[in-house]
């Protein structure tokens, strides 16, 4: 077993994490099931404002009330912006259109960055035998990285801004801490697994330039040289051949 293998087993560990973790962020208001209703990036009292309930709760899909600490999400809408303006029909200022273009687009940047880090964990399974496998699987997952990079920065910058809008108006508010660790642990991975994909090729090529070096040679082993056999056979021919006629010759 090669360098690269550990390496490359350590990388798909961390890839599949991560998707694991995008992928519990996304469903939380998109599943009504323990522990996904218990999922969100928002939870502010929203009583007064128009059509909202008294406590509502932000996910990637909807704008949810609140019930026994768990969300109450109507029907499912991709890519569900942040806007109370919008979400509640009021015209209370909340920050304008900044908020549902940061949302909106962090929405899309995820799944972007989900369909490369699946590639990225298929390919990796390559990288597993192949220093090429590694190099190919790592560029895909510095996309993923990229992309959920973004989408993690966005979420923050909108939710953050959003719930000091909240406050300011003597409102409480506060983040999920479930959502917001899913999303950054999720970067975290996505960042240890390309690191060490682009390490397993570099040690992939370095180990194959050390055998051509060597011959093929191991470590600890030898060459057999067969100059000493066919030197001492040409000392036993002649030797044997001087017996054979001094016993002709008695």
């Amino acid at each position: 077993m090669t360098p690269r293998t550990p390496l490359a087993f350590a990388s798909l560990i961390l890839t599949a994490g991560a998707i694991l973790l995008i992928f519990l962020a996304l469903l939380g208001g998109a599943v009504d099931e323990n522990p996904t209703n218990k999922f969100y990036f928002l939870q502010a009292d929203t009583s007064g404002l128009g059509n909202a309930a008294s406590t509502t709760r932000w996910t990637f899909w909807n704008a949810c009330s609140v019930m026994d600490g768990r969300n109450e999400c109507p029907s499912v809408h991709a890519a569900y912006p942040f806007d109370p303006n919008r979400n509640f029909e009021t015209t209370m200022s909340f920050g304008g259109n900044k908020y549902y273009l940061e949302t909106r687009f962090a929405f899309a940047f995820v799944l972007i960055g989900l369909f490369f880090a699946v590639c990225s964990l298929f390919l990796g399974l390559i990288a597993l035998c192949s220093r090429i496998g590694s190099f190919l699987s790592s560029a895909l997952c510095s996309i993923a990285l990229f992309f959920q990079t973004l989408t993690a920065a966005l979420i923050t910058a909108a939710f953050v801004q959003g719930r000091d809008a909240f406050r300011s108006q003597d409102r409480i508010a506060s983040l999920g801490r479930y959502n917001f660790g899913f999303m950054w642990a999720a970067v975290a991975c996505l960042f240890l697994a390309t690191l060490l994909e682009c390490i397993g090729g570099v040690t992939g090529k370095k180990d194959r330039s050390y055998t051509k070096r060597t011959g093929g040679r191991r470590f600890f082993g030898r060459k057999k040289s067969t100059r000493s056999t066919r030197s001492r056979g040409s000392f036993i021919d002649p030797e044997r051949q001087r017996r054979m006629e001094k016993e002709d010759s008695d």
